[in-house]
């Protein structure tokens, strides 16, 4: 059985579940899920959790991100970005600095209101369903945070950008909210993430590639036999979590480390007072990855926050 997580290069033209869909053909398995939407027009990373790996999707998904974006001047759009309808063009007369200005006011805590062409839901309907059937409705603000706006190239009416940021932020309505500043309007020509947590584009695979490599690394073994470390592209279920102190739990203690059960400080091979914080990583003696626990003052032993069980 594959668990795992896979650093995928989102292509143009694909939906993320459309790289889903095609993955569970490639690794011959369905329990597969994506780690946040990307624009079928947006390219670049997409890490794919596989197996007991799914349940770490939401906590990759509310991870900080890091986008590459050409911004359009002069142009606004429904859909915020140049695939819309055209709603207002007007003039672009501003200077490089007052575009540099006008970013810079966006770094930092900002409120805002999500597009109606986005995959969130409003009673129980997806928004961009509502806006293709001609429907508007009121979207509340939402608090973001941008880390860093990096101006790589401005030639105008085109604006080349890296942004830094919190989950939830949709960078074309960042694009519109700029060019709205500067009183000449924008849209969002092109966009690529370039990160998702520790996952980078410099090590991200098409398709096309993770297909080959499945096909170099299985051979003639039977999809039913496929294990993790058979196929080195796919990283480790507790890769996410190298940030915790890592506990490993005595055997004796297995029968009740994999029922799920609460764990006393006794029951750890080397207990050590750094453990007293909020999450740890445990394993077994065995070295398989257990779960994350987290402690508890009040009682003075450890709860299962999520618990994976690898062994």
């Amino acid at each position: 059985m594959i668990n795992g997580i896979i650093n995928v290069y989102k292509e143009r033209g694909y939906t993320s579940f459309d790289v889903v869909a095609k993955l569970r053909g490639i690794l011959k398995t369905k329990k597969i899920g994506h780690t946040g939407t990307l624009d079928p027009e947006a390219e670049g990373v997409l890490p794919i959790c596989v197996g007991k790996a799914t349940k770490v999707c939401g906590l990759l998904t509310d991870k900080d991100k890091e986008y590459e974006a050409v911004m359009l001047l002069g142009r606004t759009t429904d859909t915020q970005d140049t695939t819309g309808t055209v709603l207002l063009e007007r003039p672009v007369t501003v200077t490089e600095a007052k575009v540099r200005e006008a970013a810079a006011r966006f770094v930092g805590d900002y409120e805002q209101v999500p597009p109606m062409y986005s995959a969130l839901k409003v009673n129980g309907k997806k928004l961009c369903d509502l806006a293709r059937a001609g429907v508007t409705v009121e979207r509340a603000a939402r608090r973001v945070h941008i880390y860093e706006i990096e101006m790589e190239d401005i030639s105008l009416p085109r604006v080349k950008m890296r942004v830094r940021c919190s989950k939830g932020t949709y960078i074309r309505t960042l694009c519109e909210d700029i060019g709205e500043v500067l009183g000449c309007g924008a849209c969002m020509e092109a966009l690529v993430r370039t990160r998702v947590s520790e996952f980078g584009i410099c090590d991200a695979l098409r398709l096309s590639e993770i297909e080959q490599k499945v096909g170099e690394c299985a051979g003639d073994i039977p999809p039913g036999e496929w294990e993790t470390g058979m196929f080195d592209f796919i990283r480790s279920v507790d890769s996410v979590f190298l940030h915790l102190e890592k506990a490993i739990i005595k055997r004796e203690w297995n029968t009740l480390l994999y029922n799920g059960n609460r764990m006393s400080p006794e029951a750890f091979a080397d207990y050590r007072g750094s453990l007293k914080q909020a999450q740890i990583r445990v394993y077994d003696e065995e070295g398989h990855f257990i779960g994350i626990y987290e402690y508890s003052s009040d009682r003075g032993d450890y709860k299962p926050v999520k618990v994976f069980m690898e062994a």
